[in-house]
């Protein structure tokens, strides 16, 4: 039966503005993505955590800061049937600290590490790599307030992207503490005093002035490489701090560059913050891939004990782009060691059963049982890259047998039939050989193409 092709003028029904569909041939950098991600977080210790996608709109709006991008401007904010006001997570940090309050963790063996993935949704313009609705991983240590682990999330994330094929280069600051943060923004204040900021400047510097720093704007960024930088205003302890992250990186050959005016766009930030770029961007003009920093007042803010943390996330479509744009060939996950192939209604009947009894003794068997020519099957178990194929038509039926290919070599050979699942098997594990049956006979034959 063709397929119509959709005729798009009369079509109503469409992906809305910054949401996309995952098809699936894109389904196979996901996968690896999330492979090495996976693989990455069992190295370091790491445990997973899910949290809810919808949340109190005051956790984000308490932990964030309500005069951030995000909270002022990005949110998916309603009311739900109830009155209460909610919100679509724009990030998963505040989540993972709401959830190690709520769950008692501070009783746990400190820190807790943990990583989550999952989607997260900010009303921005829609550009590339980031969407209305994106996704994110991240790894948080909760309760050590040690410049090590600081080092070792940096390290960590650097380990990962290289995994994934992705040459990056780290940016890297201190914001300080509260107390060394308000002598700085006093310099900062003064410096700018007479200085025509945008207009939104404007504003930041009466509510948040550390944000003038994240600005965007070629005339504030202008004005501001003169400003003072918040490095020379570090307390003793931030310094002490600052320095032993950069002895790490530089004992573990984790090349970084200083970036005095490194903020990042969320308020719960503290000490240590960082990005990752793609190498070579010196420009920064494909936007982060991602970035992390130091939370050590988050969890006493929502309620919780004092406890000092740190964190990472990076976005998953931003990095997929990457991955693809450096050409690298990623292998479909879909591909098994054996392939069903059936002739005939009998044949499938049997197949379905052979089938389902693979699959309980664990092989990686897969199937094409709507067709119904032995070459389009054949054809689909070579894509799949399976190593044998099992053949059963009528005279197999009859014979009580099933045929195996070696599908590198294109040899055939009849089995009986009752025996298939004890002789692949063996042949998966590397004891090939033919078939010797009660009678003593021995059965082979060369596929003819």
């Amino acid at each position: 039966m063709s397929r119509k092709k959709v005729n798009k003028s009369k079509f109503k029904y469409q992906t809305l503005r910054g949401f996309k569909d995952i098809l699936p041939e894109h389904q196979k950098f996901w996968d690896f993505v999330f492979k090495n991600i996976k693989e990455t977080a069992g190295d370091f210790s790491y445990q997973k955590i899910d949290t809810p996608i919808l949340e109190s709109a005051n956790l984000f709006e308490r932990t964030v800061g309500k005069e951030t991008d995000i909270v002022a401007k990005e949110m998916f904010s309603f009311e739900d049937k109830g009155g209460e006001k909610v919100t679509l997570r724009p990030e998963l940090t505040a989540s993972v600290a709401r959830a190690y309050i709520e769950h008692g963790m501070l009783n746990w063996s400190q820190p807790v590490k943990l990583w989550s993935w999952g989607p997260v949704f900010r009303y921005d313009k829609p550009q590339a790599g980031r969407y209305r609705q994106f996704n994110q991983f991240n790894f948080e240590v909760i309760g050590s307030e040690s410049a090590d682990i600081d080092a070792q999330v940096i390290i960590m994330a650097s380990e990962l992207y290289k995994s994934l094929g992705v040459d990056v280069e780290v940016q890297i600051n201190s914001i300080g503490c509260p107390e060394c943060r308000k002598e700085y923004i006093k310099l900062l204040k003064k410096y700018l005093r007479n200085k025509k900021m945008c207009l939104t400047c404007e504003n930041r510097m009466i509510k948040n002035p550390l944000r003038v720093l994240d600005c965007k704007e070629e005339k504030c960024k202008e004005i501001l490489t003169e400003a003072p930088q918040i490095i020379d205003s570090l307390c003793e302890q931030c310094k002490n701090s600052f320095v032993k992250v950069l002895e790490i990186l530089d004992d573990s050959e984790v090349a970084y560059s200083l970036n005095p005016f490194l903020v990042r766009g969320l308020d719960y930030y503290n000490r240590t913050t960082f990005e990752f770029y793609v190498a070579g961007d010196e420009q920064n003009t494909q936007g982060a891939l991602g970035g992390g920093g130091r939370y050590d007042y988050l969890i006493e803010q929502l309620g919780g004990r004092p406890t000092p943390a740190v964190g990472f996330a990076g976005g998953i479509e931003r990095v997929i782009l990457k991955i693809k744009e450096s050409g690298r060939e990623i292998k479909s996950e879909i591909q098994g060691d054996v392939f069903i192939a059936q002739l005939g209604d009998e044949a499938k009947k049997k197949c379905a059963k052979l089938f389902k009894d693979l699959r309980k003794e664990e092989v990686k068997v897969k199937e094409a049982f709507a067709k119904k020519g032995l070459t389009d099957q054949l054809e689909i178990a070579n894509r799949m890259k399976v190593r044998f194929a099992l053949i059963l038509g009528q005279k197999e039926i009859m014979d009580d047998t099933i045929i195996i290919r070696d599908m590198d070599s294109g040899i055939q050979e009849i089995v009986a039939f009752d025996n298939i699942i004890s002789e692949i098997k063996k042949r998966l594990l590397g004891n090939t050989g033919v078939k010797i049956y009660s009678n003593g006979n021995t059965e082979k034959k060369k596929c003819l193409n």
